[in-house]
């Protein structure tokens, strides 16, 4: 996820029904915040200790003991799926090397052994040139090496029609969808309400995540097709969670609240104390001390 503050990304059809929001002042988000605490989520993988979206990010995350691993999913240009959060393999890959004439260097306008050729490691250490950037389907089996669960994020759904249905194929072959997968290990967010629709529409056992800050009076419309609203740390209060919190998504759950990305333990029992259900970031054993209170 870019560091942004992200408002509603598609406007929505009208209410089928009235959904009530029960005011839920910020004393009593910060008590619901107790227990066991947010669940901490590994961004990219542990983004600050290995090169993002990489299989060693994933095993770095694993070797902290961290359960959840968020990623991005973006699509080749003959078709395959792979694991990568800019548009542009330029950033996190020595494509500028090996495809010189190449530039922009989407990621669409690369075949899928193209891109296997990269190294996406160099970049962040040389302990880890040669790690290359990984398709879905390693990715998922080595989630599934260490028995962890998976936060996926679609990744600019409009530069690849039909994203959705193939990011639900590759997880229907490697078995995520089973019942015991899709309701206890898997969540598919977007900063697109269009994609994250698509996706409830399309396998509506998914739980799913919307990427922002709709405003309260609009959150209704959410909970129709989102179990989530994942809001920038910089946009969320007590009160915002609290509302979010109050209704129940297609799942006839409340809404939960993942906020992103913070990689402070200030921030974090801040973030704790407001009552979100969730905190992504790139230095999850940071965080987890933190909510803990380690």
């Amino acid at each position: 996820m870019h560091a942004r503050v992200t408002a509603a990304t598609a406007t929505t059809t009208a209410l089928l029904g009235t959904v009530l929001v029960v005011p839920v002042s910020g004393a009593q988000a910060a008590e619901r915040a107790g227990g066991d605490g947010p669940t901490v989520i590994a961004h990219r993988g542990a983004s600050a200790y290995a090169p993002e979206n990489t299989l060693a990010a994933v095993d770095k995350a694993a070797e902290l003991d961290i359960t959840w691993v968020e990623n991005d999913v973006q699509r080749t240009r003959d078709g395959e799926l792979v694991v990568l959060h800019d548009d542009s393999l330029a950033r996190t890959t020595d494509v500028e090397q090996v495809f010189p004439d190449r530039a922009p260097w989407k990621v669409k306008d690369f075949t899928a052994a193209e891109i296997a050729r990269l190294d996406a490691g160099s970049w962040f250490g040389a302990r880890y040139a040669g790690a290359r950037v990984p398709t879905l389907k390693q990715f998922l089996r080595r989630i599934d090496r260490h028995d962890q669960k998976l936060l996926l994020e679609i990744k600019h759904p409009q530069l690849y029609p039909g994203i959705e249905r193939d990011t639900l194929e590759v997880l229907a072959n490697e078995g995520w969808l089973e019942r015991r997968q899709v309701s206890k290990r898997l969540i598919v967010q977007s900063f697109s309400a269009d994609s994250i629709r698509t996706v409830h529409e399309v396998k509506p056992a998914v739980k799913t995540g919307f990427l922002g800050t709709p405003a309260v009076d609009r959150l209704a419309e959410y909970a129709r097709f989102t179990d989530q609203i994942n809001p920038s740390h910089t946009t969320v209060t007590a009160d915002y969670v609290a509302a979010v919190q109050a209704l129940k998504g297609p799942h006839g759950r409340s809404l939960e609240v993942f906020t992103w990305t913070v990689d402070d333990a200030d921030r974090a029992r801040t973030m704790a104390g407001s009552g979100v259900d969730g905190i992504i970031t790139n230095k999850p054993d940071v965080v987890e001390r933190a909510v803990d209170g380690r």
